[in-house]
């Protein structure tokens, strides 16, 4: 792919399926989360105000899910590519697991936020949480019982928006690795990137719904694509 040579600056995006081989259930493919659970029903501010008790619940379960997981090939390489590569690199990721930041990775943007987070709706404290939510605990900060999981929720907007786009704008390089292309904004960052004269890769199980943006796409199991790429960019080709 082009002239990498020339490659100093890269943003990495990453979604559901860099994690779906850690036992990491996706969204939107077959069998994924929103066939088993309408996320009108559990991820909107509106399901919060009507029926919070079902959205803790919900994420609650999901929090649960984290603890027998396990970085996969794909997070180690991202991990080892982030500790060694000299020019500036930024992982995005809408995944709300901790996986990148295990397998490595300290480069790590969550815009859909993180499961192990809790936010106070009363104080708009942040704060590490493992612990259930639904028995409405207090904050640790202010005291209230108004905490809610650290996740963007559909209708909210996504976080660190300012920094995304100002990596997006330095990038020589930009790649997706494991997302569907159906969630915006991060659906459009291939064409930002595009328009500022970055390259682009996809890596993905299978061509996404803006897989014609990429300049070149590459189809298989993150766990090889992941790791191959990688060892291309530190081998200088």
């Amino acid at each position: 792919m082009g002239d990498m040579g020339k490659i100093r600056n890269i943003v990495i995006l990453t979604g559901a399926g860099i994690s779906a081989e850690s036992g990491i259930d996706t969204f939107r493919s077959p069998g994924g989360i929103w066939e088993r659970f309408d996320p009108d029903e559990v991820a909107t501010a509106e399901a919060f105000a009507r029926d919070p008790d079902k959205l803790l619940g919900f994420y609650d379960m999901r929090r649960g899910t984290l603890d027998d997981k396990h970085p996969n090939p794909a997070h180690h390489a991202l991990g080892r590519l982030d500790a060694e590569w000299p020019g500036e690199l930024l992982i995005v990721t809408q995944n709300v697991d901790d996986l990148h930041e295990r397998g490595g990775a300290r480069r790590v943007l969550h815009m859909h936020g993180e499961h192990l987070n809790a936010l106070c709706t009363a104080c708009d404290g942040r704060m590490p949480w493992r612990a259930t939510l639904a028995d409405r605990p207090a904050c640790p900060d202010c005291g209230e019982r108004a905490l809610r999981p650290d996740v963007v929720l559909f209708g909210e907007v996504p976080y660190h928006m300012d920094a995304i786009f100002a990596a997006l704008r330095q990038a020589d390089l930009f790649v997706s690795i494991g997302t569907s292309g159906a969630v915006y904004p991060a659906a459009g960052f291939v064409q930002t990137a595009r328009d500022l004269g970055a390259q682009t890769l996809e890596l993905n199980l299978e061509p996404s719904e803006g897989s014609t943006w990429f300049e070149e796409s590459r189809l298989g199991p993150a766990s090889e694509l992941v790791p191959a790429w990688a060892g291309e960019m530190l081998s200088g080709g």
